[in-house]
């Protein structure tokens, strides 16, 4: 009888499971936050209007949000070591897909769905459950803080890198080096592979070691912070990918060099280095809930700031730097909440509808920003539609009862 990967024990040193995580999390999401590098290039060149590749990426989005819970419960359920591995293929597979086959068909099946499958299983929602079953309730913010900043190392160090491959070799053979460097995922995938559930002397806050997932789902669905949560994490999608698909294209239209804007997506994730890891610390200090709702005032007061400041390369290497604090620093303290509220039995699935929230506004916010560039001409209501947006977060986290609903039971 062949022996699920979930009965495999888990006998390696946390600091191990953290490496291997942040690998798989610096690659998936470098790669992926290249795209926006690629838009206008492929427009130009194909004569599509922008909205046509924005298509495929809010597919992208929006699959990796609908797929997410279900990569979340396989892993929970068997391990993560082979839900990463196979997504890892179906990434770079869609990558290639989208390369052979020019058609807007074949972008929006390979770069779209195929993408947007492979990355529900090599992102947050199974890495920082993995994780969160890893490591004490007292050092879990930490830890999630570090492995969200390695999320934000891939942006910083792909994104030069996928300029510099467009520039020397064009956009097709680009991308399929970017698909090689996913096959990277694959043996750091092994040393995650048999955590599946929290080791001895690990019970804390959260639902009842014995309940199920289905009566844990249950739970979570009467909890109105877990909506709140989800409400919220809506606007950190809509923010995140209408700014790393369309602010390339965005420079150039303001006159500025290509290089611009990527180096600014570059710094985004240089500063989310510090921004993750900070906020991961602060929330093992403070309440995550008010940490969320200042980061979302905080990030409308950016964008308000930088839409009044002249174009130059200064005001966008700011503008990058600021955000780039407040990128995904809601990573930690979301997926905390999460683990905080429910406990980390379950936290893959858990946390994987909150991150579905995360990928419907990442799809209209790449998609809304392509449609109104092309009817007009200009980004400036979708600017002001995330400013709205980031005010309404704040709020919306302000009442979030985030007490632990129940003690676990004592491990048996």
């Amino acid at each position: 009888m062949a022996i699920s990967e979930k009965n495999i024990p888990s006998s390696r040193p946390i600091w191990v499971v953290l490496l291997s995580g942040c690998v798989v999390l610096c690659l998936a999401f470098g790669i992926r936050s290249s795209y926006g590098l690629f838009v206008k290039p492929i427009s130009d060149e194909l004569n599509w209007g922008r909205e046509v590749l924005a298509f495929s990426l809010a597919i992208q989005n929006l699959l990796w949000g609908a797929a997410q819970p279900f990569a979340g419960m396989i892993a929970d359920r068997y391990g993560a070591g082979r839900v990463l591995a196979l997504s890892a293929l179906i990434y770079a597979g869609g990558i290639i897909l989208g390369v052979m086959d020019y058609s807007p068909i074949a972008s929006h099946m390979g770069p779209g769905f195929f993408v947007g499958i492979g990355l529900s299983g090599t992102t947050f929602g199974v890495v920082l459950a993995v994780i969160g079953r890893s490591v004490a309730e007292e050092k879990r913010s930490l830890a999630l803080g570090i492995a969200t900043a390695s999320a934000s190392l891939g942006q910083f160090l792909i994104i030069p890198l996928g300029s510099s491959l467009l520039q020397s070799f064009g956009w097709q053979d680009a991308l399929l080096i970017l698909a090689g460097l996913l096959m990277l995922i694959i043996p750091a995938a092994y040393f995650l592979r048999g955590v599946s559930s929290a080791p001895q002397g690990l019970a804390d806050s959260g639902l009842k070691n014995s309940d199920s997932m289905v009566d844990t789902l249950k739970e979570a669905a009467r909890h109105r912070g877990y909506w709140l949560l989800i409400a919220g994490f809506f606007v950190c999608g809509f923010h995140l990918a209408f700014i790393t698909v369309h602010f390339p294209s965005y420079a150039i239209d303001k006159g500025l060099a290509p290089e611009v804007g990527a180096w600014t997506l570059a710094l985004v994730g240089l500063a989310n280095i510090f921004g993750s890891y900070a906020a991961g610390a602060l929330g093992g200090a403070y309440r995550k809930k008010y940490l969320l709702s200042g980061i979302y005032l905080a990030r409308s007061a950016a964008i308000l700031a930088f839409i009044f400041m002249p174009a130059t390369t200064v005001s966008f290497l700011i503008f990058g730097f600021v955000m780039g604090l407040l990128w995904l620093s809601t990573v930690p303290l979301t997926s905390g909440l999460v683990a905080q509220i429910f406990g980390p039995k379950y936290m893959g699935t858990l946390f994987g509808f909150v991150f579905f929230s995360h990928q419907v506004g990442s799809f209209i916010g790449v998609w809304l920003g392509g449609i109104l560039y092309d009817s007009t001409q200009s980004y400036d209501l979708v600017w002001w539609i995330s400013i709205f947006l980031g005010v309404f977060a704040a709020v919306v986290h302000w009442p979030i009862a985030d007490q632990p609903l129940r003690r676990f039971s004592q491990a048996t």
